[in-house]
């Protein structure tokens, strides 16, 4: 069963959505004040409510201990984008409920009790918040999840007041990224609420072109319209790249695109650095229908980073991943005409 990257299939601009909903319980305290005792019972209480839940979609969980999982497996997660960095970065005393096909994870012991998180490729707001509604609605109720009538669901940190609701899309901007774009375009939908960030949310820088956009805003709206207004924008910012794109030299295109091809292709040491710039291009190409539209630059992408490549060929010093990886992409590409 394919994830998230591997089921990409070059959607275009948007890479994937993303929808994470916050939840505590009642009467307890946040995470960060938390005895051992309390902990063990939240991840207790909320793995009998999934997965002893009469629904479909409990069939496909599991429910996995943290401690149980290796350093670098956690690294992996990261990558690709399963749980957040800092859930990685205290994960010995937390848990995760996953999918078969990681579309699902449900954190427990992060900032809050729950966060609940579907990803999905491409643009698919409303199916991904119907999967996390409908996981919502099973904690809710056989949990009693803390709530006041004026603040909406109550978080740990102020900014997730209300819905607790963060949607986001990842989108593949290098066009208007090398124009210098990008502040304008964080400061534009900063003034509606939204914001831009790197490929791993909050503080990460972006890389090969990405860049997430998200809500900032939970409370005083609902579910449906900060959906509606990411979607909205999301379909301007596919414009204005597309637009952008449209008025590159053809030829001087072609050259850059072919020229990361033929580096991929005949690379022996790549740093993840110089593989996401070059995977980038590659990108571009195929939303430019310069390459075929069957290479999933994406996957690539994803695959090729650090933990990942140790997930797949074992421990490596950075030197040995660097050769690795330029096998790793060789492999892939070596069907892909120049």
């Amino acid at each position: 069963m394919g994830n998230w990257y591997s089921n990409s299939n070059e959607q275009g601009i948007v890479v994937s959505t993303r929808i994470r909903l916050a939840r505590n319980l009642s009467g307890i305290p946040f995470p960060s004040r938390m005895t051992q005792e309390q902990i063990n019972g939240l991840k207790q209480k909320v793995r009998n409510a999934i997965l002893e839940s009469n629904t479909p979609f409990a069939k496909s969980l599991k429910f996995i201990e943290m401690s149980a999982v290796p350093k670098n497996e956690i690294s992996a997660m990261v990558e690709r984008h399963i749980i957040s960095p800092e859930f990685a970065a205290k994960a010995d005393n937390r848990a995760i409920i996953l999918s078969d096909d990681e579309s699902i994870s449900i954190m427990i012991g992060e900032e809050d009790h729950i966060r609940i998180q579907v990803i999905k490729d491409g643009l698919k707001l409303e199916e991904a918040y119907d999967i996390a509604e409908r996981i919502d609605t099973v904690l809710f109720d056989k949990l009693h999840f803390a709530f006041d009538s004026e603040l909406g669901f109550l978080t740990e940190c102020p900014t997730n007041l209300g819905t607790g609701l963060r949607a986001s899309v990842m989108l593949h901007l290098p066009v208007c990224e090398s124009a210098g774009e990008i502040q304008e375009l964080g400061d534009t939908v900063g003034k509606i609420g939204f914001t831009v960030r790197g490929m791993y949310g909050e503080g990460s820088k972006s890389s090969a072109g990405l860049y997430q956009i998200s809500n900032q805003v939970t409370l005083g709206i609902s579910e449906k319209n900060a959906i509606d207004n990411l979607k909205i924008i999301t379909t301007q910012l596919i414009e204005k790249e597309r637009s952008a794109a449209a008025l590159l030299d053809k030829v001087r295109l072609e050259d850059t695109v072919y020229r990361a091809l033929g580096a991929l292709k005949c690379c022996r040491i790549l740093t993840t650095k110089e593989m996401m710039n070059l995977l980038s291009r590659i990108k571009l190409g195929i939303n430019m229908g310069i390459l075929d539209k069957e290479i999933n630059a994406i996957k690539l992408l994803v695959e090729g980073q650090p933990y990942m490549l140790m997930k797949k060929y074992g421990e490596m010093s950075p030197e040995e991943r660097d050769i690795c990886r330029a096998s790793f992409v060789r492999e892939a590409l070596i069907n892909v005409p120049t």
